[in-house]
């Protein structure tokens, strides 16, 4: 018998939650990417995460015999909601041993919780914001996570379609082989964008300079670049101030590229990307101490694969080869630090804009995400 609770957001509770996954599920995954438990659990808490002020969240746990076998959580984003004129529920955080008993409860859990809430829809997995992991893994089951990717078991979307859920959105991802040199097109393509459009590439060496420029105008450049894409939450004052203390201390300046026009120098692009840190966070298991520190700060020293993170080009112009710069900056740099693949984060299969960059390269579409939903 199944035995779902309702738990509280304390830290010796988000404790059990987040090890869940890492000390059970995929205990034995040599694929599984845990995140960092810290991050986990600040994310969690409503006195750490600014997407409280718009979110609710439960978190559920089913045990058997007193042993935890599944967990999950229910979001309700009311800004997004209230952008798109719906009242869905997200499910997230969902891992479960592979048992029909275990997954109808978990799933009924969060369905009983947003139905109370006057919801209609459940829909995920997608978390409080994009700054969260998103989908489900459909395909890539033998490949490594990238940092900030949720894996997952293949039985698990087997689960979800036997209970109705039916595809919502699809995420690809990518390995990129780095060339050598800058393609010749490409390089061609930036002089002329730069000229054109009179904007240009800019490297800092200064973070606090970074941030008291630039630090603002990067996460509100990706406001206005998402805003139109699936289910996106903008990021508020609050959150985008979160975010610039939580990322752009530990962002290597080198990876981070940034476009500006050249009289105002106001930001209109921007490429974040950072060493992968899979293989440091299963070496350490998503712990700090005692060693895990040591696994991401060598991560970030000596490493051959390289996480694009994300790029965001102001809407007007988007499609129009402002990316051909961001790469024809960073290519070298790639180079310079050894970096020989590139695994691009999670991008919707119908966002042309994006996917239309990889042209340029040798790639292999590897993974792919997929979001659910069903009326409930």
């Amino acid at each position: 018998m199944v035995e779902i609770r309702e738990i509280q957001p304390t830290k010796r509770n988000l404790l059990k939650f987040v090890h869940f996954p890492i000390d059970v599920i995929y205990r034995d995954s040599k694929y599984y990417v845990p995140p960092l438990v810290t991050d986990e659990i600040n994310t969690l808490r409503p006195d750490k995460n600014p997407a409280f002020d718009f979110c609710e969240a439960a978190y559920f746990m089913a045990y058997r015999d007193g042993k935890i076998v599944g967990r999950i959580a229910g979001i309700i984003n009311h800004l997004v909601n209230e952008r798109n004129n719906k009242k869905e529920t997200r499910f997230s955080y969902i891992d479960f041993i592979d048992d029909v008993e275990v997954a109808d409860a978990l799933i009924d859990a969060v369905t009983r919780w947003g139905k109370s809430k006057g919801m209609e829809h459940l829909t995920g997995p997608l978390s409080f914001t994009d700054m969260d992991p998103e989908g489900l893994l459909i395909e890539g089951f033998d490949r490594i996570g990238t940092t900030g990717a949720v894996y997952s078991h293949a039985y698990y979307h087997k689960h979800l379609e036997r209970m109705g859920f039916v595809k919502y959105v699809d995420w690809l991802e990518f390995l990129i082989t780095i060339p050598k040199e800058i393609p010749e097109k490409m390089h061609r393509i930036a002089n002329l964008i730069s000229e054109r459009m009179n904007v240009t590439t800019i490297k800092y060496t200064n973070r606090k300079q970074l941030v008291q420029d630039y630090g603002d105008a990067i996460f509100k450049l990706i406001n206005v670049a998402y805003d139109e894409l699936f289910g996106y939450s903008p990021l508020s004052d609050k959150q985008i101030k979160h975010y610039i203390k939580m990322y752009l201390p530990f962002l290597p300046l080198d990876d981070l590229s940034m476009v500006i026009e050249k009289d105002t120098r106001e930001l209109v692009g921007v490429g974040i990307s950072i060493p992968s840190m899979s293989k440091a966070l299963i070496k350490s298991r998503g712990r700090l101490f005692p060693m895990g520190w040591k696994y991401l700060l060598d991560a970030f020293k000596h490493n051959n694969v390289v996480d694009l993170m994300l790029i965001a080009v102001k809407p007007e112009l988007q499609n129009k080869g402002v990316n051909s710069l961001i790469f024809n900056d960073l290519i070298p740099v790639f180079n310079k630090h050894g970096y020989t693949h590139a695994e691009s984060n999670h991008e919707l299969e119908l966002n042309s804009k994006v996917l239309k960059q990889w042209e340029y390269f040798e790639y292999d579409q590897h993974k792919r995400r997929r979001a659910f939903t069903k009326p409930i």
